[in-house]
């Protein structure tokens, strides 16, 4: 059973600038509920999919300060346009390709998204000075057998270096199919 410190969650959110990639997807709109519980000065929704980004936006309509935002994390200089805009402290980028027939399908895909859109989202961060940046993985990168597992774990590892070089809590949290 997973235990989440909520009142710990809700010291790092309440009162800050806060932006999730993905956020019309499974991962990401709950993310962006619970997220929006916690008062946070502004919450941005990022997500290239505009009919997954209205529904979550519709949930959350009797909170505060919550943006849509319609960006793919494949394209770098749009990204720069909504860490300018929004300035987030905090970054959950829950944004990714994660079904796994699909990418052994299309592993091309898989590493534009998952590997290239990724880091994207971290130089973003990094210029744009995010204090906190959490990059949802998966279980499947612990020991990467297929094409999520290995774009996920290299972006594990895009998100260690990033964290490294800017002396700053840049974290990979995995979930996996049953929390």
């Amino acid at each position: 059973m997973v235990s989440i410190d909520m009142e710990a969650v809700g010291r790092l959110i309440e009162g800050r600038r806060v932006l999730v990639t993905g956020a019309g997807g499974s991962i990401g709109s709950e993310l962006a509920a619970q997220i929006a519980s916690l008062q946070p000065q502004s919450l941005a929704l990022v997500d290239h999919d505009d009919s997954l980004l209205h529904a979550v936006h519709r949930t959350l309509i009797g909170f505060p300060a919550v943006f849509p935002v319609l960006a793919d994390i494949r394209d770098a200089a749009r990204l720069a346009e909504v860490f300018e805009t929004y300035r987030p402290e905090v970054v959950f980028h829950a944004a990714a390709l994660k079904h796994v027939p699909a990418l052994e399908s299309a592993p091309d895909e898989g590493w534009k998204t998952n590997v290239l859109g990724s880091r994207n989202v971290l130089a973003a961060a990094e210029a744009a000075g995010v204090e906190r940046f959490v990059n949802i993985s998966t279980d499947k990168a612990a020991d990467p057998v297929s094409v999520l597992g290995n774009t996920k774990r290299i972006a594990e590892q895009l998100t260690a270096a990033v964290a490294a070089r800017a002396g700053a809590p840049y974290v990979s949290v995995r979930f996996g199919n049953v929390i």
